[in-house]
């Protein structure tokens, strides 16, 4: 049923441009990790109130936001996170979430079950924790072992290059095991602090190229945005953030990814359909060396379709920039 709900899924966003294909929300920010790359998460917020994030999935499903994908911070620290996917379901759409898997045990991983969660994601960096990551295969292992024997969701584990994870092999020991538990496996490349490309050095590009190859058991298709960014190459693509694509901070604000907080910066509460097709017309200058592959792949839906007509060169700043006026 899940794969017949992400079939349709597709096809309406195929027939239609004018609503989100996928959300990312922020209930916590909060994060029990202190991983030395990252730049999502902090040690004292408070989660967000349920009530708030049930208002803010509502109105998500009013723009007719196909998916949303719980990131954070840790979702899994936040204490009503069940009833947040339960919303998601209700809203008619499919509930995905991002977490570092330390919090997980047999008892929430049915929680989560019942709850109705269809995806997973599981970041591991390498084997052992180190001052960059400590999402490590030798902590995180057992709960794979779990989640194999207990999740109804589908799981994948994520490894990376880049960003100073210091051997890159390991990430081949990481999708191997991924594969051996019946789950998917991917690669990615670390970002720096603004969402830009950071090249491959030759052995990381070595791993990359290795683990693109595994394309029949792979869940992620590895294409050329992805090559690009190995090579540190730019891109040439339409980037749909802010239309296709939201990104809603703690603090309820619409912005184009997390690496671009700030922009357009407008409550979620106050985001309309008009903001949504003017944003699917909106270029943003820092696509050509953006890493953020969510955004790629669901912009790449409508990558044959709607030229867009504005520019604008979100730059990371921390005040807020209000867009004025409506698509026309």
């Amino acid at each position: 049923m899940r794969k017949a709900r992400e079939l349709a899924m597709v096809g309406r966003a195929l027939a239609h441009t004018g609503h989100p294909v996928l959300a990312q929300i922020v209930p916590a920010r909060f994060c029990n990790l202190s991983c030395g790359y990252c730049n999502e998460y902090d040690k004292v917020s408070k989660p967000v109130p349920v009530e708030e994030m049930l208002q803010r999935i509502d109105a998500l499903g009013r723009l007719g936001t196909a998916m949303v994908g719980i990131s954070g911070g840790e979702p899994l620290t936040h204490p009503d996170l069940d009833e947040i996917i339960r919303r998601i379901r209700r809203n008619g759409a499919i509930a995905g979430m991002i977490t570092n898997g330390y919090l997980l045990n047999a008892e929430r991983i049915e929680r989560l079950n019942r709850a109705g969660l269809d995806h997973m994601q599981i970041s591991i960096d390498n084997l052992e924790p180190d001052e960059v990551s400590k999402k490590s295969l030798k902590v995180l292992d057992k709960k794979l072992e779990m989640l194999a024997d207990h999740a109804e969701f589908h799981v994948n584990i994520n490894s990376v290059v880049g960003g100073g994870i210091r051997n890159p092999q390991e990430a081949l020991v990481i999708g191997k095991r991924a594969l051996e538990l019946g789950f998917t496996s991917t690669i990615g490349i670390i970002h720096d602090g603004d969402g830009q490309l950071k090249p491959l050095q030759p052995e990381e590009q070595k791993v990359y190229d290795e683990m693109s190859g595994w394309k029949k058991v792979n869940y992620s298709r590895f294409d050329d945005f992805q090559a690009a960014i190995a090579e540190g190459r730019p891109n040439v693509w339409r980037c749909r953030a802010g239309s296709r694509y939201l990104y809603v901070c703690e603090d309820g604000l619409v912005h184009y990814c997390s690496q671009q907080r700030g922009y357009p910066g407008v409550p979620l509460s106050k985001y309309t359909r008009a903001d949504v097709k003017r944003e699917f017309v909106t270029a943003k200058a820092c696509s050509p060396h953006c890493t953020i592959g969510c955004v790629h792949k669901i912009s790449y839906i409508d990558h044959w379709r709607g030229p867009q007509t504005r520019t604008v060169s979100p730059g990371g700043a921390p005040a807020l920039v209000q867009i004025q006026g409506a698509a026309k």
